[in-house]
């Protein structure tokens, strides 16, 4: 069965904790170990109206979750920015793809953004060809930009310009 893309719903807040407690996703993301339910029923049913938080779902699972957020602030109001987590046993099943389809789709087509960024670690390779895919370019490194698994990891600022 395909892979859908919709807005996060209450009923998807469980989900959504155990996918960000897989440790791929948790290594990939900023997210700490451990994350409580009771955190991510703060965070998901208080969302911003300029935050757009979307679910990859099959066969009635959740098997991603990407937060894209509009700047509404000033001179950056053609910018967006988004993380997103793939479930550890969907990784390479074409769940991102889907959700930065329809991210980038709501940028481009009804929130007319002309650019949007993301950060990714600099040792996640696969993640790192897939934005490339997308048209995402690198823009700079942040050294020791977090702390994971005991050390400090760099990350990638990249973005991708829509300049139709």
């Amino acid at each position: 069965m395909p892979v859908t893309v919709r807005p996060v719903e209450p009923r998807d807040i469980p989900a959504i904790q155990q996918l960000y407690a897989c440790p791929k996703a948790q290594a990939g993301t900023l997210q700490m170990p451990l994350p409580s339910l009771t955190m991510w029923e703060k965070r998901l049913n208080n969302i911003p109206d300029d935050i757009y938080c979307l679910v990859a779902e099959e066969d009635g699972e959740i098997v991603g979750q990407l937060g894209f957020e509009a700047n509404h602030k000033g001179r950056r109001r053609h910018v967006g920015q988004f993380g997103m987590a793939v479930h550890d046993d969907h990784i390479g099943k074409g769940v991102a793809s889907a959700l930065l389809t329809a991210m980038i789709d709501l940028a481009d087509n009804w929130l007319n953004l002309r650019r949007i960024e993301l950060t990714v670690y600099s040792d996640n390779e696969a993640a790192i060809a897939l934005y490339q895919k997308f048209g995402f370019r690198q823009e700079g490194v942040a050294v020791d930009y977090a702390f994971r698994n005991g050390k400090y990891v760099d990350a990638l600022f990249m973005a991708r310009l829509n300049t139709q």
